[in-house]
């Protein structure tokens, strides 16, 4: 069955079946349901490749020859990315993966001087973007404006509120494989000292993590209390150690708290490893010094491409009712932190 079959039962030509199978609306409600319901008995679907191809040829040349996906976020400078090496490898990751698959990125400043959303969505539609890469906001409880819901959206990071497409770091898998890895070490009291701030961003990932591994692994009572600092406070976290004596730390905070918490550690004469085994979950772990898990952030901005690219294939605009969550896995770093495996 093709579209010519359809159009011989429908009477009508086969250029208004294919405009009613696309609700266009130079088509009649009542001419719709009867190509619909023709389509529908006759088993009828649609060729994806064709129809988007078809859906690329039928927009403007420009449009056609600049095929692009917004990159956007609720910060309040234009281009985020440029100020945090973090954020800057998800940017090369999707810029890279967008020019393999023939798209181009136009950073977009949601939040410029004078733009209302309403605007914003006209700026949109006037440019031919479908697609928005957003790199989140730094207000955790951000809601994603409806007056964008023309477009498919996929965002970085669980930052926003709204239930949207998006691509994160597998936080809860990351810590367990962290605990999995030293408890092979032969440690038996690991303790986790979280970033108050890491804690709230990975939705409790971590915590929740190392509750629950330490209760099926260790046994019920085996968890340590988890100290949570807003920086890397040496008071809380000295007394901490002194008092819970962990035999190994698994450290999840900003890069920038690495160095200070090595630092302490210095001053307080803890020896790593042979006193105490040290493993770090970070965006950036590499040249620290320790051993840890470094987010994969090229890998998460090529996923988000290619996750806004299927959105925009299957026509899946605006808030999803069933938004798909990609989750990436860090990396091992090597590291002089922990002990050697036993032979």
């Amino acid at each position: 069955m093709n579209v010519r079959h359809l159009a011989k039962q429908a009477g009508i030509s086969a250029a208004a079946v294919s405009l009613a199978l696309r609700d266009s609306p130079r088509i009649s409600a009542k001419t719709k349901a009867l190509v619909r319901r023709l389509a529908q008995e006759a088993g009828y679907t649609p060729d994806a490749r064709i129809a988007q191809a078809m859906r690329h040829l039928r927009k403007p040349l420009a449009v056609r020859q600049h095929a692009s996906f917004g990159v956007i976020s609720f910060y309040d400078g234009p281009r985020p990315w440029e100020r945090s090496r973090h954020l800057t490898k998800i940017y090369d990751g999707m810029q890279r993966r967008a020019g393999e698959l023939g798209y181009r990125l136009e950073p977009l400043w949601l939040r410029a001087p004078g733009m209302t959303y309403r605007r914003f969505g006209d700026i949109l539609a006037t440019r031919g973007v479908d697609g928005l890469l957003c790199f989140g906001s730094p207000d955790f409880l951000q809601e994603f404006p409806v007056e964008l819901n023309a477009h498919a959206v996929v965002t970085v990071g669980l930052s926003i509120s709204t239930p949207l497409h998006r691509v994160t770091s597998h936080f809860y898998n990351d810590t367990v494989h962290a605990l999995d890895r030293i408890h092979a070490l032969g440690y038996k009291r690991p303790g986790l000292v979280l970033g108050a701030n890491e804690d709230t961003r990975s939705a409790y990932a971590h915590s929740a993590a190392y509750l629950g591994w330490c209760e099926h692994t260790l046994g019920a009572s085996a968890a340590l209390p988890v100290l949570r600092l807003k920086e890397v406070e040496e008071p809380a976290l000295t007394s901490w150690l002194v008092k819970q004596k962990p035999d190994v730390v698994v450290f999840v905070h900003l890069p920038d708290m690495i160095a200070r918490f090595r630092a302490v550690l210095r001053r307080l004469q803890i020896s790593i490893p042979k006193k105490l085994g040290v493993l770090v979950l970070s965006h950036e772990v590499q040249g620290s010094g320790f051993a840890g898990l470094q987010q994969n952030q090229s890998l998460m901005g090529a996923w988000a491409v290619e996750l806004l690219a299927a959105r925009i294939a299957n026509r899946d605009f605006g808030i999803p009712s069933n938004p798909r969550t990609e989750l990436v896995e860090s990396e091992w770093i090597k590291g002089d932190s922990l002990r050697s495996p036993k032979s």
